[in-house]
């Protein structure tokens, strides 16, 4: 497998969650973070570059970003695709729009359904060649994202996403090349879909043959039915997941310094009730 040497895959275990980090000629950039900003900030300095965009894939359900405390620190520009709406300063990325990181381009990818902002981004080399797909949750290696998690913010049903999704697979995701490289948000052990391989990083190629959900030959119809069949309840906590990401909130390391801060009396008093 093809995989550029300037793109590394922070991978947690036990979230089952892919970040990944990508630097060229001085610039990097860091995809969908965990809340502790000291891995990213660590490896910005060793190799002597500046972060300069924070890219999130969509709004989260089941971790908490860690991409307003990153960009607070680095000065990065957070962006999203189309439709997000948080309460922080964000770049709002078109659709097609190109960002530059040293002598790399990243492709912004409007692939909306398993949420409505979704975006994937398609990272392009130095020669002009499409080389990685970071697919957030829009594609999983074995899987799609779980249509069912956005229902209410979007006002749409979980078969309308599904349509939605159905369509962005095939007009943005799979008219790629197939030598294009796959570097997923989630693994196997996320809520986030429930076929997904315990692999964490493929090929377009292996989708196009492997993926139930990618078969050429699939109707509409036979997408929605069996992208929405078997899904389990989500965790209960997903929605207020969701509504932390969209505002800016503390980091790791300004919430690990409070924790060691002691009450006084009245704020301890205060705090109870």
């Amino acid at each position: 497998m093809n995989i550029h040497p300037n793109v590394e895959q922070i991978y947690t275990g036990c979230l089952a969650q892919g970040a990944y980090f990508i630097h060229s000629n001085g610039e990097a950039v860091v995809i969908d973070p965990l809340r502790e900003s000291t891995p990213y900030l660590e490896r910005a300095e060793k190799l002597g570059v500046k972060i300069k965009y924070v890219l999130e894939t969509h709004f989260h359900a089941d971790f908490v970003s860690g991409h307003v405390a990153l960009a607070e620190k680095t000065g990065a520009t957070i962006v999203y695709g189309p439709n997000a709406n948080p309460s922080f300063t964000f770049h709002s990325a078109a659709d097609g729009e190109i960002l530059e990181v040293g002598d790399l381009k990243i492709k912004v990818l409007h692939t909306p359904g398993h949420t409505m902002e979704s975006t994937c981004y398609l990272l392009i080399d130095e020669n002009g060649t499409d080389r990685a797909l970071f697919s957030g949750d829009t594609l999983f290696l074995g899987d799609v994202g779980r249509p069912d998690l956005a229902q209410k913010a979007a006002s749409m049903t979980q078969e309308e996403l599904a349509s939605t999704l159905f369509d962005s697979l095939r007009t943005k995701i799979m008219t790629l090349s197939p030598d294009v490289v796959v570097y997923p948000g989630h693994g196997a052990g996320s809520a986030c879909g429930k076929n997904m391989s315990k692999e964490t990083v493929g090929t377009l190629g292996e989708q196009l043959e492997t993926n139930y959900a990618l078969r050429a030959n699939m109707s509409r119809e036979e997408f929605v039915k069996e992208v929405t069949d078997g899904l389990l309840p989500p965790p209960a906590y997903f929605p207020e997941n969701v509504a932390l990401n969209k505002q800016a909130i503390p980091g790791f390391e300004e919430l690990l310094a409070e924790a060691g801060k002691a009450f006084d009396p009245i704020a301890f008093r205060s705090h109870g009730e």
